[in-house]
C-alpha cells in the first residue's frame, strides 16, 4: 500500500517550516521595556502548530484518503474546491499590507470578519455575529497582551 498521499507530502512540508520558521523566532529583536519577550508567542503558536501536524502526518499514514480514479486534473476544479482556501490567503496577504498603516487592532478586526465571512455565512444576522466576535476576539486577545502581558503591539501610522 502507497502510503505516500498529498496529506503525508503536505505534513511533512508544513513541519519543515514550523521547524524553520521556529529557528527563525532566535532572531526576534528583543525589546527592552516589554515584560514578556516577543519571541514567546510566535514559540507558542509554531509548538501548537508543530503538535496539530504530527497529528495531521500520523492520521495521513494511518488511514490515506480515498482516491478519485479516472479523473483528469482541472485546473478550474482545484481552484473551485479550493476556492475558500485561496480567499483566505488572499486576506492574510491584505491583512500584512495594511498592518503598518492601521496597526494590529484594526487589521486583526478586519481580517478576521474577512475570513470569518468568506467562510461561514452571508446573512444579515450572520455579519453581526461575525462583527461581534472579530472586535471581542481581536480585541481581547490585543488588550491581554498589550495591557495584561506588557507586550509591544504593532501601531500603525493611522491608529
Amino acid at each position: 500500500m502507497n502510503r505516500l498521499n498529498r496529506d503525508t507530502i503536505t505534513a511533512l512540508v508544513l513541519l519543515l517550516v514550523c521547524g524553520a520558521f521556529f529557528w527563525q523566532t532566535f532572531s526576534i529583536r528583543v525589546v527592552p521595556f516589554s515584560i514578556m519577550g516577543s519571541e514567546v508567542w510566535p514559540r507558542f503558536v509554531l509548538v501548537l502548530m508543530f503538535i496539530m501536524t504530527s497529528i495531521y502526518l500520523f492520521q495521513s499514514v494511518a488511514s490515506p484518503p480515498e482516491r478519485p480514479e479516472g479523473q483528469p486534473f482541472s485546473l478550474r476544479a482545484w481552484v473551485a474546491s479550493y476556492s475558500s482556501a485561496l480567499w483566505c490567503f488572499f486576506t492574510f496577504f491584505l491583512f500584512v499590507l495594511i498592518l503598518p498603516p492601521l496597526g494590529m487592532l484594526l487589521s486583526g478586526i478586519l481580517f478576521v470578519f474577512t475570513t470569518q465571512t468568506i467562510i461561514g455565512r452571508r446573512d444579515p444576522r450572520s455579519l453581526v455575529i461575525h462583527l461581534l466576535v472579530s472586535l471581542v476576539a481581536v480585541g481581547g486577545m490585543w488588550a491581554i497582551f498589550r495591557y495584561g502581558l506588557g507586550v509591544a503591539m504593532p501601531t500603525g501610522t493611522l491608529f
